[in-house]
């Protein structure tokens, strides 16, 4: 049994915190509920953020989006089809090929029938199904709603996964059109300014600077080539590791929403997917607070994390949830009117999922734009360094030709 820090509200609504011993986070969460208190926050002792049922290893097994997707539809056609949970399990672990998703369906499937509950089961596994997932879960049980819980967890997922295939898409041509210049002009520097200096060696005069700079760094990369080759391979592989870290993380997602181009992109794709998984848990039938709570940590950005939590903060002491969410620039006006109208009306999660809607037709425009931006400005770029390198090689040629006349 670990131990639990919590602060929970109580029956008339005041603040009280304390500890708590459970197996998992999730049964700690339910005996409080137990004890009619609200819980607000639930936290094991010396547990942080990094840790937090995450692996910060760059190699570290994952579970797709997709094949997770995929397994909740059939989870949910199963139990709808009147198939107990433990046999549905069963069925999927034998259909699963070998992997993380496979052993984890397993575990779920051996602690059910040593007397857990389905969301208690799943909390074990943190790193297949996350908070969200298992939050949904556990009201679809408590409401005997598992099925159709469990549909609009896989609606949700496929609306996420097109999210994430959008503004990927959008970065798999820059990238590519990015590696294969570069690989071009390495190419050059490498096998064919040597050439034109062997060509050049017997003029007697002196290359004008920008042939030497060139040439210099060809020399560079032909004697120095196993640490440009280091760069080139550890260097993409250090980034993604330090961005795993918390200061990396915080340091790229402040950054990026801040870029020119990449940042509309990221902002309207981050409030879409913030603005589905609200609606998705309030639907489901959980709570405000603990919906924003799941929201934040499932964000996918540090600004837009970290503006939920303060807005939580607020709407813990008894006011709206519009009126602190106004203050944050993470949020378009838009964004706060309608939840505000949502507020008002008891409508939060239909006009959250009409944000999400919204947003999500915003995403994909703004991803053509991004791209048609991208693919000239990139080719301008990269025109414009060839250049150079042909413009160095050439320089010495019209120095010979001005000697012979």
């Amino acid at each position: 049994m670990a131990k639990f820090q919590y602060q929970a509200k109580n029956a008339t609504g005041q603040m009280v915190q304390g500890e708590i011993e459970a197996a998992s986070q999730q049964e700690a969460i339910i005996r409080l509920r137990a004890q009619q208190l609200l819980p607000v926050r639930v936290v094991a002792f010396g547990a942080t953020r990094s840790s937090a049922g995450k692996s910060t290893s760059l190699f570290a097994p994952s579970v797709k989006g997709k094949d997770l997707q995929i397994f909740t539809r059939q989870f949910a056609t199963l139990i709808n089809a009147g198939i107990p949970v433990v046999d549905s399990l069963k069925i999927l672990s034998e259909g699963l090929r070998p992997g993380l998703l496979k052993e984890a369906s397993a575990q779920v499937k051996t602690s059910i029938e040593g007397g857990r509950r389905l969301a208690d089961s799943m909390a074990q596994v943190p790193n297949v199904f996350d908070k969200l997932y298992v939050n949904m879960i556990q009201a679809g049980e408590e409401a005997g709603i598992l099925d159709g819980i469990l549909q609009r967890l896989a609606s949700y997922m496929e609306k996420s996964e097109k999210i994430k295939a959008q503004v990927k898409g959008a970065l798999v041509y820059p990238v590519v059109i990015i590696i294969v210049a570069m690989i071009v002009i390495a190419g050059i520097l490498v096998f064919i300014i040597p050439k034109f200096m062997e060509f050049f060696a017997g003029s007697g005069k002196e290359p004008p600077m920008l042939t030497m700079m060139v040439v210099s760094l060809s020399n560079s990369m032909i004697t120095n080539w196993y640490i440009y080759i280091g760069v080139a391979v550890l260097g993409p592989m250090a980034l993604m590791q330090w961005l795993k870290t918390d200061a990396g993380k915080d340091t790229f997602d402040r950054f990026i929403m801040k870029a020119p181009v990449f940042g509309e992109v990221v902002q309207k794709s981050a409030i879409a997917r913030l603005t589905r998984t609200l609606s998705t848990l309030l639907a489901s039938g959980v709570g405000l607070i603990e919906a924003i709570e799941i929201s934040a940590k499932t964000a996918g950005n540090v600004v837009i994390e970290q503006s939920l939590l303060r807005c939580k903060e607020s709407v813990t002491a008894g006011r709206t949830f519009a009126s602190p969410l106004a203050k944050e620039k993470a949020f378009p006006e838009m964004v706060v009117q309608m939840i505000s109208i949502g507020e008002q009306s008891g409508t939060m999660d239909i006009m959250l999922g009409k944000i999400a809607d919204f947003y999500e037709d915003e995403v994909e425009t703004a991803v053509k734009a991004m791209t048609s931006l991208l693919e000239p400005l990139l080719m301008v770029v990269l025109g414009g360094i060839i250049a150079v390198l042909v413009v160095a090689m050439y320089l010495p040629i019209f120095s010979m030709a001005d000697v012979v006349q």
